[in-house]
């Protein structure tokens, strides 16, 4: 048997991209920011006795986890992205990432309200002007860190050939990061309220009730963050727009329909599928992949061609 050169015919399965490498170091550096100011304010927030404070120490704790799970998806996918053992390369690790982070928020907002509820039967003396100046330095901390993610958003944005496609080039575990640090603001503002009103008119109530809207909060998220990516996981995403693009185009070739179509994710701006087609008139195999090969974000593409010499065609 004559050995032939199969490199023309095989391709790569990293499917990352520049805009990821700028995001991992981006979220490396928040993940220093928010563990810092996490310390302070639990620290803080117990030494204060200050429930809304602690609940946010607590809330920006689990955003350290989930951030730090992001930084070392970004880190792993990379390192792995050659790695034959991976099918299809690495791009549902950030996914993987995001369902373990979703699980370990749940935990801690049972846990802040099951604490809060507490503070409200057995209510504890706060410091309220230390906790306030935490809580402020909190806030800075998150804005800083929203601002760092987001200005890698946009400039990645900015420059993209592709700005149709905008939606395609989402980097989901990026802004999934982005969202939790301005859900870690919102609750260092409750924290701010509740003090505030306890310093200024006595509401002590106010402390424990900002624990308990933080808390639903994460609850919150962290329902919507699993729901996320587990479709992901599990393949049960929407792919509707582009099986539609696939469709028009075969049904635009002479005698040719789709028998069966399978599309999923393979990275955050990636998606591979199979296609099987059933036609009298098979074409080259290069000229299906030519036709497809317009579809934005359609990386990985397997063409079952079914030559029906018997059945009758409809057109």
């Amino acid at each position: 048997m004559t050995t032939h050169d199969l490199t023309h015919w095989q391709h790569s399965h990293d499917f990352g991209t520049v805009q990821q490498q700028h995001a991992e170091r981006r979220t490396r550096w928040v993940v220093a920011l928010t563990f810092f100011a996490m310390i302070l304010e639990i620290a803080a927030g117990w030494l204060s006795g200050s429930m809304a404070l602690l609940a946010d120490g607590w809330h920006m704790a689990s955003h350290v986890g989930a951030l730090g799970l992001a930084a070392f998806a970004y880190r792993f996918a990379r390192s792995h992205a050659n790695d034959a053992r991976y099918t299809f390369g690495t791009g549902k690790v950030t996914a993987l990432a995001g369902y373990t982070s979703a699980l370990f928020l749940g935990a801690v907002a049972v846990w802040m309200i099951w604490e809060s509820v507490t503070r409200f039967f057995a209510p504890v003396a706060i410091h309220y002007t230390e906790a306030m100046v935490v809580a402020a330095f909190g806030l800075i901390v998150n804005l800083a860190s929203a601002w760092l993610l987001d200005h890698d958003h946009d400039h990645h944005h900015g420059h993209d050939d592709h700005h149709d496609h905008d939606h395609e080039h989402v980097d989901h575990n990026l802004r999934a990061a982005y969202l939790h640090v301005l859900a870690d603001a919102l609750t260092s503002v409750l924290a701010i309220v509740a003090l505030g009103g306890g310093l200024l008119f006595g509401w002590s109530f106010l402390d424990p009730l900002m624990g308990i809207v933080g808390a639903v909060l994460v609850g919150r998220w962290a329902i919507g963050l699993a729901r996320d990516s587990s479709g992901v996981l599990l393949d049960a995403e929407d792919h509707g727009h582009v099986a539609h693009e696939i469709e028009e185009i075969i049904s635009a070739l002479p005698d040719h329909e789709i028998a069966d179509l399978h599309l999923w994710r393979v990275g955050p701006a990636s998606r591979a599928c199979i296609v099987s087609l059933v036609t009298h008139t098979p074409l080259a195999l290069d000229t299906y992949r030519q036709q497809l090969a317009g579809i934005h974000g359609l990386d990985h593409i397997t063409i079952e061609i079914n030559h029906c010499r018997t059945c009758s065609t409809s057109r």
